[in-house]
């Protein structure tokens, strides 16, 4: 599977989760969401093909996201300027890149987030310990869905499942997550890194 859908998804079986709770309303995640300013946390990645990779993502809302990979990957993802560009430590050609809005991920990295617009939401679920809430972007559903997972008492996200073009899953487990720090613009800065890289 492409990493470019990678970076949309986080995982259950990972999360100390607790005892039963009441499902979340929607205004209530959207409320959440739009207060995430900046976001530190390490991450873990299962990929569609079963593997496992590790990392640090720092969010910086609106519309800015970096995925760093620790080793033996060290591949890169950044989401700045509308676009989304994928680095292959192994490689010293330019990233892949493509539009963020082809990407579920940029339902949450949306300036204002209403879970409530018509046909967005396609799922909303609790399972006794974390409520679901499965959406797609209603103008272009066939880029995807992306599933996050909520706990409450605090509402806080703790995973998401990116669901592809091709129906293939990514899930991101998030750790502990880090709010309302400095993060200069250069960290989502996809022709400085270009640049630093020699591409």
């Amino acid at each position: 599977m492409n990493r470019r859908f990678a970076l949309l998804a986080p995982l259950a079986f990972l999360l100390p989760l607790p005892a039963a709770a009441e499902k979340i309303p929607l205004g209530t995640i959207s409320d959440y969401l739009n207060g995430l300013t900046t976001v530190e946390a390490d991450f873990t990645q299962v990929n569609s093909d079963g593997s496992i990779s590790t990392g640090k993502i720092y969010i910086r809302r609106p519309g800015r996201v970096r995925f760093e990979y620790a080793p033996p990957d060290r591949s890169l993802v950044i989401a700045g300027g509308q676009q989304v560009a994928v680095f292959d430590a192994k490689s010293n050609q330019p990233p892949e890149q493509y539009p963020l809005k082809r990407t579920p991920l940029n339902l949450i990295l949306a300036e204002n987030i209403d879970l409530s617009r018509a046909k967005m939401v396609v799922g909303h679920t609790e399972d006794g310990t974390s409520t679901r809430v499965r959406a797609q972007d209603p103008e272009t559903p066939e880029y995807g869905t992306i599933e996050l997972v909520f706990t409450s008492n605090p509402v806080e996200l703790r995973q998401w499942i990116i669901t592809d073009d091709l129906g293939q899953q990514t899930t991101v487990v998030l750790g502990e997550l880090k709010k309302g720090g400095s993060m200069g613009a250069r960290l989502f800065d996809i022709s400085a890194e270009m640049k630093r890289r020699g591409n």
